[in-house]
Formats: structure tokens, C-alpha cells, sequence
């Protein structure tokens, strides 16, 4: 069995990276984020937090049975 590359999105402008290896990073509460550039890793680590509780607002917002439900339909 192959073992399948994991991606990984840059939160500030929504790339997908499939390999972050030598890519800029950064640890916050500790997550690990990938970046496409140290322009973006930059920004992010201006807004860190806005960055963070927009991520978690979707995927609780997406996952929560009988709550608004954000994002795609």
C-alpha cells in the first residue's frame, strides 16, 4: 500500500501544498502551519489569532449538528 502524501494549505492565501518540506513554517498554539512564502508566513504571524478562530468558525461551524452552518453548501 502507498503511503499518500498529506497536503497541507497555507492559511493565508489558500494554496495547497502537497510537499511543505523546506517551506516557510511556523508553530502557533501548538499547530504547525505551511506557508507558500515568507510573505505569507509573515501575515500570518501579524494576525495569527484572526487566522486561527476563522479555521476553527469553519470546521466547528461545518461539523456542529443543529448550529449555523458556514461556509460551501
Amino acid at each position: 500500500m502507498k503511503d499518500v502524501p498529506k497536503r497541507h494549505l497555507d492559511p493565508v492565501c489558500g494554496k495547497q501544498l502537497e510537499a511543505p518540506d523546506g517551506r516557510p513554517s511556523t508553530e502557533y498554539k501548538k499547530r504547525k502551519y505551511f506557508f507558500c512564502s515568507e510573505r505569507c508566513r509573515t501575515a500570518f504571524e501579524r494576525q495569527a489569532e484572526r487566522f486561527r478562530m476563522n479555521d476553527l468558525a469553519r470546521a466547528g461551524a461545518l461539523l456542529t449538528p443543529g448550529r449555523v452552518r458556514w461556509g460551501i453548501a
